[in-house]
């Protein structure tokens, strides 16, 4: 069994973050400095037989839907073998094969507090509940793996970028939790703020699927590849709120990358691109949405700095009402110290630039752009995007413009206990 308390100190930039019905790109916002409520995770394990495990995690998420939610609980049943080739099956609630960042307890970085967008929006909407089959052939330097999975329970899967895009976080999704749209996406619907739902409901009886392959070497490291479809059924929908409806988004992505070690360098880079669709009677809509991130860590013993670059894009083809498009990117910086085995220590400075953003009813110049900084991080963020106003009779684009605003803050301090 291992677990975490996550204890943090905030300097806040100045825009209403998402999870308060905001447009900004991270947890925190509304020039808080202020202490952080604790977060907390608990992993366990149970070795039931040499072929058999079961695993489960359950974080501690204040003012997240569920304060207490189940992020991951599966079975693993993988036979004991003496030749190259191995299979193993797993059953449950589990992520799929995406992140090579988040491998921490918990589905945390090692490296960062907060994830790439990437990985945020797995956190936030991605969960397999359902099977996986996986075929392993190990050579000496070197292995194979195969893997294809059948799941249920994630139509709604791509809503919140098609609302709200690309944020930069360290919240977790699990059974229970609830994610907030932009109260500015509720006024248009025409359902009163705030509007959350469950990211994980089964709404038209239909399985998805993934595939996965990946390449582990000893010498050169790690690359993954993994196609995802829901295969949800775009017209369909199911009322929930007594007034609202939560339409199943159909969502198709791919997304490879890698992972590799030079020296006491670390190097971790990966692509996402795919779209996500809803096509109820009488509406379209489409957003296509893609996105990238590098990574490099290096190990100095009790330190570990890392440097992050994020870039990521959402646009969508719809009538009125229209949604948002987006176009940025996140430099994101992250010094840890490690003293003691069950204490880290982040420090930071944060000089965050982003792109103010109107919240105006019907997206009046709404621009979505670069996220600025979470607790552990110097983010500094140059965005652009195309601003769009719109009415009942007419919508008219609007041509990108600068960022005109700076916004800085003081570095936080972070303290996160392990065990």
């Amino acid at each position: 069994m291992h677990g975490f308390a996550d204890f943090s100190l905030v300097a806040a930039p100045d825009e209403t973050p998402w999870n308060r019905g905001g447009l900004g790109k991270t947890r925190y916002g509304d020039g808080d400095n202020v202490a952080n409520i604790p977060t907390a995770a608990l992993t366990a394990r149970w070795q039931a037989t040499p072929a058999l495990v079961f695993s489960a995690d359950v974080r501690y998420q204040p003012r997240f839907g569920s304060a207490v939610s189940l992020t991951e609980a599966f079975a693993r049943y993988r036979p004991v073998s003496t030749d190259a080739w191995r299979w193993s099956f797993k059953a449950g609630e589990f992520f799929p094969p995406i992140s090579l960042e988040n491998d921490g307890i918990g589905w945390t970085s090692l490296w960062t507090l907060t994830s790439s967008a990437i990985n945020t929006w797995v956190g936030e909407e991605l969960r397999t509940f359902g099977g996986e089959v996986r075929l392993e052939h190990r050579g000496d330097t070197d292995t194979i793996e195969a893997a294809v999975a059948l799941f249920g329970a994630n139509d709604p899967a791509g809503e919140i970028l098609a609302a709200r895009g690309w944020s930069l976080g360290d919240l977790v999704s699990g059974v229970g939790s609830r994610l907030r749209e932009p109260d500015v996406y509720a006024d248009v619907l025409g359902v009163p703020p705030p509007r959350r739902y469950d990211p994980f409901v089964e709404i038209d009886h239909r399985l998805g699927f993934y595939a996965n392959v990946d390449w582990r070497s000893a010498e050169y490291g790690h690359v993954s590849a993994l196609y995802y479809d829901n295969r949800a059924d775009p017209s369909q929908y199911k009322s929930f709120n007594n007034d609202d409806e939560l339409f199943a988004w159909r969502t198709k992505f791919s997304s490879v990358g890698g992972q590799t070690g030079i020296g006491q360098l670390s190097l971790i880079a990966q692509a996402m691109s795919g779209t996500t669709e809803i096509f109820p009677p009488g509406f379209r809509s489409e957003t296509r949405f893609s996105a990238g991130y590098l990574l490099a860590g290096w190990s100095l013993g009790a330190w570990r700095p890392a440097l992050r670059i994020d870039a990521f894009t959402t646009r969508t083809d719809a009538p009125f009402p229209s949604q948002l498009n987006e176009h940025g990117n996140a430099l994101t910086f992250a010094l840890n110290w490690r003293p003691l085995e069950w204490l880290r220590l982040t420090d930071a400075r944060s000089a965050p630039r982003a792109r103010p953003r109107a919240e105006a009813d019907r997206y009046a110049d709404t621009v979505q752009c670069a996220g600025v900084v979470l607790s552990d991080e110097v983010t500094v963020d140059s965005c652009h995007g195309t601003g769009r106003t719109t009415s009942e009779s007419r919508r008219t684009r609007q041509r990108p413009r600068s960022c005109p605003r700076t916004v800085t803050g003081a570095g936080p301090v972070d303290w996160r206990i392990c065990s």
